[in-house]
């Protein structure tokens, strides 16, 4: 009786957004093997990314080759 007219649009603007929050959340976790795949590929395929430059391990200096290491001066 006392209900303010706020209050219905503000509910269903709340309903609607945990639906939303939801539906994302379920398919998030259903086709979770399938979008690990696709934001993988998306990842290799970013045409400004270097594959020279990642080696994988998350060391980005430069390796050494062993003739480097004998130019430097390192011989005992």
């Amino acid at each position: 009786m006392g209900r303010s007219a706020k209050a219905g649009p503000l509910k269903s603007a709340a309903v609607v957004f945990g639906a939303l929050a939801f539906g994302w959340l379920a398919i998030e976790l259903a086709l979770k093997p399938f979008l690990d795949k696709a934001r993988a590929a998306m990842n290799k395929s970013d045409p400004t990314r270097d594959p020279d430059e990642v080696d994988g391990d998350g060391d980005t200096s430069p390796k050494k080759s062993p003739s480097d290491e004998d130019a430097s001066g390192d011989r005992e």
